[in-house]
C-alpha cells in the first residue's frame, strides 16, 4: 500500500502547529497503526528529520495511551483502539489526516502526543476507597449481588483513553468520569463514599476544564470498550442524590 499522510506537527505546547504531508510506501495491509508510523519515524530518521512523536505503551488495547484522530475519528475508523487499528482498514492511495485529542483539558505537548493527567486527577479526587482495611480480605468474603457485580465490571473496563472527550463535540468527560464513579459506587466496597465521591469528582472535572455533557452520544459510540451512554445517566442520578442528601445535614 502507498499512502499519504497529513500529520499535525507542534514542537512543542507554546508553539504554532501545522499539518505536514508525508508519502509512505510498502505498508502492509496486515500492520497496525502504529506500525505504520514506525515505519513512517524510521523513513523520516534516515532522511535526517525529526520523527513523529506519538503515545503509546502496551500496543495490546488495553492501556488506552495511544489517542489519535484519524480521518475525523477518534482512534480510527474502527470501533478499537488506535494500536489495534489495521491498515487494511484503508485502501491503495488513502490520504489519511493524523491529529491529536483536540480539547482544552488535554493540552498538546509535542506533535501528537497530548497532557491527559486531567483524567488522573479526576480520579485522584475520589476514584479509590479511603477508609482503612488492613489486609486485603478474601475475594468471596463481600458477598456481591450478580447483577452488580456485572454492573460495576462493565465500567471498570474503560481504560482511560479519552476518546470520549475527543469525539464529543463539547469535549466533555462525562463518560469516562460516569464509569469510573458507577464502577465503585455500585459495589458495597464503595459504599462508605459514595456520596463523597460522586461530588468530588464532578467538582473536578468541571474545575478541570472540560465541557458540558449534551447527550449527544458520540462519546458511546467512539468508545472502544463500549461503555454505554446510560452510564451518564446513573452518574448523574447519583450526583442528584449526593446533592440532596448533603443539603439535609
Amino acid at each position: 500500500m502507498k499512502l499519504t499522510l497529513r500529520v499535525w506537527r507542534q514542537k512543542n505546547a507554546d508553539a504554532e502547529g501545522a499539518m505536514s504531508t508525508y508519502e509512505v510506501d510498502d505498508i502492509s495491509p496486515d500492520m497496525s497503526f502504529l506500525e505504520m508510523l514506525d515505519v513512517l519515524n524510521e523513513q523520516l530518521i534516515l532522511s535526517g528529520e525529526e520523527p513523529v512523536a506519538f503515545d503509546h505503551d502496551c500496543r495490546e488495547g488495553i492501556c488506552g495511551a495511544c489517542s489519535l484522530v484519524i480521518n475525523g475519528d477518534a482512534h480510527g475508523p474502527e470501533r478499537t483502539t488506535t494500536c489495534q487499528l489495521h491498515m487494511r482498514s484503508f485502501e491503495d492511495g488513502d490520504t489519511i489526516d493524523i491529529e491529536p485529542w483536540r480539547a482544552s483539558a488535554f493540552p498538546v505537548i509535542k506533535d501528537l502526543v497530548v497532557d491527559r493527567s486531567a483524567f488522573d486527577r479526576i480520579i485522584q479526587a475520589g476514584g479509590y476507597i479511603t477508609a482503612p482495611t488492613g489486609s486485603a480480605p478474601e475475594a468471596h468474603a463481600t458477598p456481591v449481588p450478580k447483577a452488580d457485580a456485572d454492573f460495576a465490571f462493565e465500567h471498570a473496563e474503560c481504560i482511560g483513553c479519552g476518546a470520549c472527550v475527543a469525539a464529543c463535540p463539547n469535549g466533555a468527560a462525562m463518560l469516562f468520569t460516569s464509569a469510573k464513579v458507577n464502577h465503585l459506587n455500585v459495589l458495597p466496597q464503595g459504599a462508605p463514599e459514595r456520596e463523597t465521591r460522586v461530588l468530588d469528582m464532578v467538582a473536578q472535572m468541571d474545575a478541570e476544564g472540560f465541557g458540558g455533557c449534551t447527550l449527544t452520544g458520540e462519546c458511546a459510540t467512539a468508545c472502544p470498550k463500549g461503555i454505554p451512554l446510560v452510564s451518564i445517566t446513573g452518574m448523574n442520578k447519583e450526583w442528584l442524590r449526593a446533592t440532596r442528601k448533603a443539603g439535609k445535614r
